[in-house]
């Protein structure tokens, strides 16, 4: 998922854009690719019949307030609207793969619900996992405490090992597999349209299906920062207060960790900002590799008809602003 600010990040599941005159950024979904230019948002989808279908509407904010686009406090509130997007955006390609035509958005406790739950299992996974993990290390004597450094290497450990082995392990589900080649069309068809060239399967299919300032790399530098942040900030909190009892104390550690997630976000996010303003230089690349490294768990090759649907999400996205290079395959507009 590429990031669509012009200076950095999605996630979720977001991206930039150099050297183009519009900011685009996506997310693959079933059969399909969300594009996002500015405020607008477009879905292209491929039916199950072959028809590509497109839809655009207005991006869903919670950044319009100009205190939640100060530094680091922006960070977070982005990364929730664009969970938001993404789910509503998921929803409706799920729905025209099985041919369905209703248009009905999610209600608004529906879109909260399944939020709530995506992010408890992404925290679950991601958080509480590793450390239980961690405290198996310690009974087996082979770690420390929450007050030692040996105990958040350890978490720090786990964390990577599950986080690539459920990338590594949801690849091969073969409706994911698709949404990993759509992915790889996104990338594709962005650089394409990057290079200021004409934007048609043929030129997106000699592009590389990694992208630099993919949003993959914000899951990396939130893993990273959480290692040292919990490493550095649980020590502290245990020296000014250490609940009586082991599970209380890894109960509150626990909370703690979540409660921080806020913060690590908000961290993550400047310093994706940092790295693109280094542009192509050495820190910059340094600094992107290891999500350059990721994108090729992340992405797979597209076919051509996969090239279509991202080139007709990019066009919807564009809108009266899109240019004759980018030619769109003939595809159906919903209301």
């Amino acid at each position: 998922m590429i990031d669509h600010r012009p200076t950095s990040w999605s996630r979720l599941c977001t991206a930039l854009t150099s050297g183009a005159s519009c900011t685009i950024g996506g997310q693959a979904v079933m059969e399909g690719v969300m594009m996002r230019n500015g405020d607008r948002l477009a879905i292209a989808m491929r039916r199950p019949d072959g028809e590509i279908v497109a839809e655009s509407r207005p991006w869903f904010s919670l950044t319009r307030s100009a205190w939640l686009k100060r530094p680091f406090v922006r960070g977070f509130p982005i990364l929730v609207e664009t969970l938001v997007n993404g789910i509503k955006a998921l929803n409706r390609s799920a729905e025209q793969a099985v041919e369905g035509e209703t248009g009905e958005e999610l209600k608004p406790w529906q879109l909260a619900a399944t939020l709530a739950v995506s992010v408890a299992m992404a925290l679950g996974l991601f958080v509480v996992v590793p450390h239980l993990f961690s405290i198996g290390m310690k009974l087996l004597g082979l770690g420390g405490d929450v007050e030692g450094l040996s105990f958040h290497m350890w978490d720090g450990f786990f964390k990577f090992a599950v986080f690539i082995g459920y990338i590594v392990a949801i690849s091969f589900v073969p409706d994911i597999r698709r949404v990993f080649q759509y992915h790889g069309a996104e990338h594709k068809v962005i650089r394409a349209f990057e290079a200021a060239g004409d934007v048609t399967p043929d030129t997106a299919m000699h592009h590389s299906r990694l992208h630099p300032r993919c949003g993959t790399t914000f899951l990396l530098f939130v893993l990273s920062i959480s290692i040292i942040l919990h490493a550095v900030l649980v020590p502290l909190l245990m020296l000014v207060w250490t609940p009586s009892g082991a599970f209380a104390k890894h109960g509150v550690t626990v909370l703690f960790k979540l409660l921080l997630m806020i913060p690590i976000s908000a961290l993550a996010y400047e310093t994706i900002r940092y790295a693109a303003r280094l542009g192509e230089g050495l820190t910059g690349t340094l600094l992107r590799a290891p999500g350059m490294l990721l994108q090729k768990l992340t992405t797979g090759e597209p076919d051509r008809e996969q090239l279509e649907v991202a080139i007709v999400a990019l066009r919807e996205a564009l809108g009266d602003d899109a240019p004759q290079s980018v030619r769109a395959p003939a595809y159906r507009h919903l209301e």
